[in-house]
């Protein structure tokens, strides 16, 4: 049983994240979430998921979404800096921010730790551990590209939302599963989200 950490932002394509997490659940992990206050916005938004309520309910209305119990999943509030997840000491296997804002780049890549999903991932790249981010963002201006770069050059893996047509995807969650299966691939996690070439 792996642990990971994964985080979601405020740019569009919160299906990501949520979904990572069922598959992340559903292999046996354990993961440790955190939300953006515009992240949770998004989600009510794009996936009718309410989160406008305290840490407390949001972490009881979460495990009762994912039908686990708080072994598995642990909710930290974006604001509770001292959450576990902010200490080198905290074992993980990776961490994954997915979708990530352009905002959260900036400020991953300038080291700007102001909250608990900035210091979970300045956290990542002081200790070496691997850390992967769906960006969700178009046209990408210099300044994105030159601070995907920078994170790149780090180490980071950068895993945009690309589907393929090979595989013909006939609905929204096929070209869902094909980025969430290449970002299992990179986390070493076994899945069958995809069909692979041949």
């Amino acid at each position: 049983m792996g642990k990971y950490i994964i985080g979601i932002t405020g740019a569009s394509g919160s299906i990501y994240g949520v979904r990572l997490i069922e598959e992340c659940l559903k292999a046996g992990h354990e993961v440790f979430m955190t939300i953006t206050k515009s992240g949770r916005i998004v989600i009510k938004e794009e996936l009718g998921l309410d989160l406008d309520m305290s840490p407390e309910l949001v972490d009881q209305k979460l495990l009762d979404y994912f039908k686990v119990k708080e072994d598995v999943l642990k909710y930290y509030d974006i604001d509770h800096i001292c959450g576990a997840i902010a200490s080198g000491s905290f074992r993980t296997d990776g961490m994954v921010i997915a979708p990530c804002s352009m905002s959260t780049v900036s400020s991953i890549a300038h080291g700007s730790s102001k909250n608990l999903l900035e210091r979970a991932a300045d956290v990542m790249l002081k200790e070496g551990k691997p850390m992967l981010l769906v960006p969700r963002e178009t046209p990408l201006s210099v300044i994105h590209l030159e601070n995907l770069l920078k994170l790149a050059q780090l180490g980071v893996k950068i895993i945009p939302p690309m589907p393929a047509f090979y595989t013909h995807p006939k609905s929204i969650d096929d070209i869902v599963n094909h980025t969430l299966g290449r970002i299992l691939d990179q986390l070493n996690i076994e899945h069958d989200l995809c069909k692979r070439w041949s």
